[in-house]
C-alpha cells in the first residue's frame, strides 16, 4: 500500500532543504534533488504485535540509523516504472518484516518495544542530473562525502528517535549517466548488519519474483530480561562521539591474493614463536582446545590494519594502550544456537588491547594471534556473562574513540551485499554508506564485488592519520586497485 502522508497526494514534491541537512563544508546547494516522497505501508496485516527490544538492541539506541546503499548500472527501463516496481516490492517486503514499518514505544514500566502497527516508511525519489558514477567512484581518491551524504534520507538520525520517526527510509537516486543508487536507512536498535542485509535481499528478491525467507521474530536471544534503560525527561540519548570532527574517508581494496599472503604470514609457525601475550593474560592460540587453530583471513587483515593505523598515529605514546574493537555475531556462538534468520541485534562488541610499543616491536603474527584469541574466547559463556553485566548496569553503547588510540571494525565481508541484491537490472557495482556512526578509527568491511574473497575496507580517519597511512609502504604493499 502506498499512500500520502497527512492526506497529501501519493507523490509530493519535497525541497531538498526539508529532507536533508548539509554538512559545514558542503556547497550551499546540493547536486542531489529530492523530487518526491511517498509513504509506504505493508500490503498485508501483521499479527506480530509488540516486539520487545532485547539486551542487544537497547545499547544501540544512541547510535545513528544504519545507512548503506548500492550503485547499479543504468536499468534500461523507464524510471517511473522502476520506481513503481521498487515501491510495490517494498510494500510486500514490509509485510514479511512488519517491525520495519512500526515505531518505538516506551511502556509504563520503561520497557521499549517495536509496535508493528504498519505506521509506514518513507520512500524518496531523487535526481542528480549533473553527476555520474565517475563522480562517486573515483580511483585512488577519498570518498566524496559531500555528495554521498545526499544519497540517504534521515541523515544522522539517532535510533531513539524511532519513537517519533519511521524506523526505515529508502531513497532511489538517478544519476545523469543513467546509473542509479538505492539507499536503505534503518534504525540500529531494530536491526544489526545481518538483519539489515536480510531485508535488502528480500526486497530485491521480491522485485525479481524469487521466494523469500521470513525473519525469525522470536525474542529468544537471552529469554525474558527485566532490564530497562531510563532516559529522564524522555529526550533520549545523544551520540557518544563528536559527529562533526574532521575526517577523511577512503575505500581501500585488498585482493584475494593479498589477503592469502597476510593469512599465510599470520599462520606461519616457528619453534621460537610464542603467540602468548607479554602480559600473560592470553594463552597460546596453539593450545586452544588442545590443538592449533588457524587464524582467519579477516583476522589477519584486521591485524595488518591495526598495526598500520597505530603507526600512523604518531602522537601516541609508546606506553599508550591501543584497542581494536569488532562486532561479532552471537547467532551461532550461543548454545543452543539461535536462528541465522534471527531478526534484530544479535551482536556484541569484543575488544583486543595492546601497548603501542608492543604492536611496533612484534610482527603481524603476534597481532593476529591476539585478535584471534579474543574472538575464539567469545563463545556462549562469555556472551552470557557480557549480557549479565549489561543487565546489572544498563547503558547505551559508548561508540567512538575518546582516547584517540582505538579502532572499530564494523560490517562484515560475509554480508550478501552483491549476491542477492539484483533488483532485476543487474548486480550492484559498488557499496557506499552515509555519514552515520563515523569517527576517527571507524572502519567497515565489505565483500569485494568479484566474490573471490577480496575485501573492501572503508577507512574513516583523522586527516593527518589518513595522510600518513597512505604514505606507509609496508601497509600499501597489500592494497590494490579494485577491478
Amino acid at each position: 500500500m502506498v499512500e500520502a502522508a497527512s492526506a497529501a497526494p501519493a507523490t509530493v514534491v519535497v525541497p531538498l532543504t526539508q529532507t536533508q541537512t548539509l554538512c559545514a563544508n558542503a556547497p550551499r546547494t546540493s547536486a542531489v534533488t529530492v523530487v518526491s516522497k511517498q509513504s509506504v505501508r505493508p500490503d498485508g496485516v501483521s499479527a506480530a504485535g509488540d516486539v520487545k527490544l532485547s539486551v542487544s538492541d537497547m545499547p544501540m539506541l544512541s547510535c545513528h540509523y544504519i545507512q548503506k546503499g548500492l550503485f547499479f548500472p543504468p536499468p534500461g527501463v523507464p524510471i517511473a516504472s522502476l520506481a513503481s516496481s521498487l515501491v510495490c516490492a517494498l510494500s510486500r517486503a514490509l509485510t514479511v518484516f512488519p517491525a520495519l514499518a512500526g515505531r518505538l514505544v516506551t511502556l509504563d514500566d520503561g520497557r521499549i518495544v517495536i509496535r508493528c502497527d504498519a505506521a509506514a516508511v518513507e520512500f524518496y525519489h531523487a535526481v542528480a542530473p549533473a553527476l555520474s558514477l565517475d563522480d562517486f567512484l573515483v580511483p585512488n581518491a577519498d570518498v566524496p562525502t559531500r555528495l554521498t551524504k545526499d544519497l540517504f534520507p534521515m541523515d544522522r538520525t539517532v535510533s531513539y528517535d524511532g519513537h517519533r520517526r519511521p524506523l526505515t527510509s529508502f531513497q532511489l537516486t538517478v544519476l545523469g549517466d543513467g546509473a542509479v543508487f538505492v539507499g536503505f536507512v534503518a534504525n540500529h536498535a531494530v536491526v544489526d548488519g545481518t538483519s539489515f542485509w536480510h531485508f535488502f535481499n528480500t526486497w530485491a528478491g521480491l522485485c525479481r519474483g524469487t521466494p523469500v525467507q521470513p525473519p525469525d521474530l522470536r525474542r529468544n536471544f537471552f529469554g525474558d530480561s527485566t532490564a530497562v534503560i531510563r532516559f529522564p525527561g524522555g529526550t533520549g540519548p545523544a551520540v557518544t562521539f563528536d559527529a562533526d570532527a574532521p575526517l577523511r574517508e577512503r575505500v581501500l581494496h585488498f585482493s584475494a591474493a593479498a589477503i592469502r599472503e597476510l593469512k599465510a604470514k599470520a599462520n606461519q609457525r616457528r619453534r621460537s614463536d610464542n603467540f602468548a601475550e607479554a602480559d600473560g593474560k592470553h594463552v597460546d592460540e596453539a593450545k586452544v582446545q588442545g590443538g592449533y587453530r588457524e587464524i582467519s583471513s579477516f583476522q589477519s587483515l584486521c591485524a595488518h590494519i591495526w598495526r598500520a593505523v597505530t603507526r600512523s598515529r604518531r602522537l601516541l605514546a609508546a606506553d599508550a594502550t591501543t584497542t581494536f574493537r569488532m562486532a561479532v555475531t552471537c547467532r551461532h556462538r550461543l548454545r543452543p544456537a539461535i536462528s541465522p534468520l534471527y531478526f534484530g541485534n544479535a551482536i556484541q562488541s569484543v575488544a583486543t588491547t595492546a601497548k603501542v610499543a608492543e604492536l611496533a616491536s612484534n610482527d603481524l603474527r603476534w597481532a593476529a594471534a591476539r585478535l584471534n584469541a579474543t574472538v575464539v574466547a567469545h563463545e556462549d559463556g562469555a556472551i552470557r556473562l557480557a549480557a549479565a553485566e549489561w543487565e546489572a548496569a544498563p547503558r547505551c553503547f559508548p561508540l567512538g574513540n575518546p582516547d584517540g588510540a582505538a579502532l572499530t571494525m564494523g560490517s562484515s565481508p560475509r554480508f550478501p551485499m552483491y549476491d542477492g541484491n539484483d533488483f532485476g537490472w543487474g548486480r550492484p557495482l559498488a557499496v557506499r554508506s552515509g555519514r552515520a556512526n563515523k569517527f576517527d578509527g571507524k572502519m567497515s568491511a565489505f565483500p569485494g564485488r568479484s566474490g573471490d574473497g577480496s575485501v573492501d575496507v572503508e577507512f574513516c580517519l583523522a586527516p593527518d592519520t589518513m595522510a600518513r597511512l597512505l604514505g606507509d609502504h609496508e601497509f600499501l604493499q597489500h592494497v590494490s586497485r579494485a577491478p
